[in-house]
């Protein structure tokens, strides 16, 4: 079994992590790091200290009625997406260590394509 890097865990909470299979497990919210892990496979784990994420990105839609997935991007390791049981209760409890200017919504349908068809220059 992998040990956990946290000293304190504040929230617990059914989650998966979208890779090219999903993954379901447990997301564990605490004083040192995000950390996933499944139940079934001791060996499907993710933990993500505090200081290597630089941004945490929620699909916002229905102006905040419906968040269906979060991303947590790294320095290093790249951007893991995951979806929980109560991913606003989730995203306020990572607030607590990630500092609010690093929270963002991703963009949305027409943001994307004004973005794209728009030239700069």
């Amino acid at each position: 079994m992998v040990k956990s890097i946290n000293t304190r865990v504040d929230f617990t909470v059914a989650a998966t992590w979208f890779r090219s299979v999903p993954s379901y497990g447990k997301a564990m919210i605490g004083d040192k790091a995000f950390e996933f892990y499944n139940e079934r496979n001791v060996t499907d784990y993710v933990q993500i200290p505090w200081n290597e994420v630089t941004y945490v990105v929620a699909d916002v839609k229905f102006k905040g009625k419906y968040i269906p997935r979060f991303e947590i991007r790294t320095r290093q390791n790249g951007n893991f997406i995951f979806a929980t049981r109560e991913v606003k209760k989730t995203l306020r409890e990572i607030r607590k260590y990630i500092p609010a200017d690093h929270m963002l919504k991703s963009l949305t349908i027409w943001q994307k394509l004004k973005r794209r068809f728009t030239r700069k220059g």
